[in-house]
């Protein structure tokens, strides 16, 4: 399987599309949902208020997974799987890392979206914020733009051509 390159992978980090986490319900079902997420040293951080679904699920079940997939340039796969460490103020000041996801989802590297970053933060600053951070045990990498299926499947269809 065509691994993504550790360049292909820092560039598919730093794109600001949305990923999916899944956390656990209490009975164990899956719940989805898409999220805002900044990769940083290896782990992934992700913010929420204490209201979201998400979040009250994370704080009763510590285990997530994070999907993230695009097309175009950089087409790809990268998900994760491991657990999260919650921080919330005024133990851990969630400023500066909340900022960061802002500038990268309304910021978008664009100056000229600047007061929208501004605007987007200043409105974060007054809801119940909490942040995340999500520790990797498990990664799938995979660039699609190469990509030819799994092997076994591969040969399965070898296998039974008409």
């Amino acid at each position: 399987m065509p691994r993504m390159s550790p360049e292909l992978m820092t560039k598919f980090l730093d794109l600001p599309i949305p990923g999916i986490i899944a956390t656990l319900r209490k009975n164990g079902l899956p719940y989805t949902v898409p999220i805002w997420w900044l990769h940083d040293d290896g782990e992934f951080w992700i913010t929420g208020t204490h209201s979201r679904i998400w979040c009250k699920q994370l704080k009763n079940d510590a285990r997530a997974s994070l999907c993230i997939e695009n097309g175009g340039d950089f087409s790809g796969h990268v998900g994760v799987d491991g657990t999260v460490e919650l921080f919330t103020e005024p133990e851990f000041d969630i400023w500066p890392i909340s900022r960061r996801l802002a500038e990268k989802y309304v910021g978008r590297g664009d100056p000229s979206n600047n007061a929208a970053v501004e605007a987007f933060f200043a409105n974060m600053k007054t809801e119940p914020r909490l942040l995340y951070k999500l520790v990797p045990t498990v990664w799938r990498a995979i660039d699609m733009s190469v990509y030819q299926g799994k092997r076994a499947d591969r040969e399965y269809q070898a296998g039974h051509k008409d």
